[in-house]
């Protein structure tokens, strides 16, 4: 009985085969599916231990002025960074590569304003209150890590020497790391109306009443 011998492929023709570019994205869309997942579990578990009790309306709710200058500053950052991903398809590789280091410099600025609204908060509504409020830091610092891996992410892509189309970087690594961010500033968005926006409302609600 024969066996049959595979022989790999000479390495000359293995360069002339054509470079997959997607591969990066695809990734890039089952990590965001998965991390979605996980929010919404978080968000669904907020809502679950906080059902019927209306905490927020008793309690002083959550500031708003915080988190919408937190959400300004992240959607700035997408946006200085979508436009450093069309000077990138344009071959304009320094306009794209000052627009990740702007978008770091956006990030670090978020998490130092998070940091100070924890430590201005946190004598008021405490995550050792009550299980309700634990879920609220627990989804607002969860998101906090993802701007902190968003951040390392965007500092590794603003040292890469080159974002061409090349046998070393064939996964687009500009546009997949921007569809990370892009996720993680689409997050705070659902933070904002789900944990600060609609507390602040049935408080209100809860007073007229």
């Amino acid at each position: 009985m024969s066996s049959v011998v595979q022989v790999a492929p000479p390495r000359a023709k293995l360069a002339s085969l054509p470079i997959e570019q997607n591969r990066g994205i695809h990734a890039m869309w089952c990590l965001i599916a998965t991390e979605a997942m996980l929010f919404a579990c978080m968000f669904a578990a907020y809502y679950y231990l906080g059902n019927n009790k209306d905490r927020w309306a008793h309690e002083s709710a959550p500031e708003l002025s915080f988190p919408f200058i937190l959400l300004a500053i992240l959607l700035s950052s997408s946006a200085i960074l979508f436009f450093g991903e069309k000077q990138v398809k344009k071959a304009n590789y320094t306009a794209g590569r000052i627009a990740v280091w702007i978008t770091i410099l956006f990030g670090l600025v978020f998490l130092c304003l998070q940091g100070y609204e924890y430590y201005s908060e946190w004598m008021t509504t405490a995550p050792y209150n009550d299980s309700y409020t634990s879920a609220f830091y627990a989804i607002t610092m969860l998101h906090g890590a993802h701007v902190c891996v968003g951040v390392l992410l965007l500092f590794y892509l603003g040292i890469m020497p080159r974002y061409g189309e090349t046998l070393r970087t064939p996964h687009r690594p500009y546009t997949t790391l921007a569809m990370y961010w892009h996720f993680v500033d689409a997050v705070w968005i659902f933070i904002v109306a789900l944990l600060y926006v609609i507390p602040n409302i049935q408080r209100l609600h809860h007073h007229v009443l």
